[in-house]
């Protein structure tokens, strides 16, 4: 018995104050399914205790702060989780959105620098670990073909606007599985 989480908007950051909807989806019928998180202000808490509103199947989350920031996940009464998701909520008027889940080894993915309060087309410069790695005029970096040596910590700038946080990728050539530590060992700024 397994569920994946997908989380929406699917990237892993996001803007202050912006409406997330988190959602346990299921391999199978089997209910019991709770959403749990750990943030630097609660530890292995579920929706609805002190945070975000169920509806269905879904966990909705209005006006997410960033002491919201930290790793989601699903648990169901026998203890199994699912994919760890690590979401980092900014105080800052610029995001990358990149995935939230592991990528495929082969696969393209695309990153975008995203302005909170301009349209998201203005020319951003990309860094890989710290290091400058392109601008591209659009605010879109697509990485063809991702192998292990693209895994990293992306992050963006657009001039006049300011930098994002940072967020690890994770390249994977596996089918994904429940995974603590890829989520705890990165930490985002």
């Amino acid at each position: 018995m397994t569920a994946r989480l997908t989380v929406s908007p699917s990237s892993s950051q996001l803007f202050k104050d912006e409406f997330v909807t988190l959602s346990c989806e299921e391999d199978d019928s089997s209910p019991g399914w709770t959403l749990r998180r750990n943030t630097s202000r609660q530890q292995n808490t579920q929706c609805g205790d002190g945070w975000g509103k169920l509806a269905g199947s879904n966990c909705n989350i209005s006006y997410i702060d960033p002491l919201e920031s930290g790793v989601y996940w699903c648990e169901s009464r026998e203890g199994p989780i699912s994919n760890m998701v690590n979401l980092t909520v900014a105080d800052k008027s610029v995001i990358l959105q990149s995935p939230v889940l592991p990528v495929m080894e082969g696969d393209d993915v695309t990153l975008l620098c995203k302005t909170k309060t301009t349209p998201s087309n203005l020319t951003a410069a990309f860094f890989k670990n710290g290091i400058f790695i392109g601008n591209k005029i659009t605010g879109h970096m697509t990485i063809q073909h991702v192998s292990r040596s693209d895994e990293g910590l992306y992050k963006c700038d657009i001039s006049g606007h300011g930098e994002s946080p940072s967020s690890w990728i994770t390249v994977t050539g596996e089918e994904l599985h429940s995974d603590f530590t890829s989520s705890f060992i990165h930490t985002l700024t």
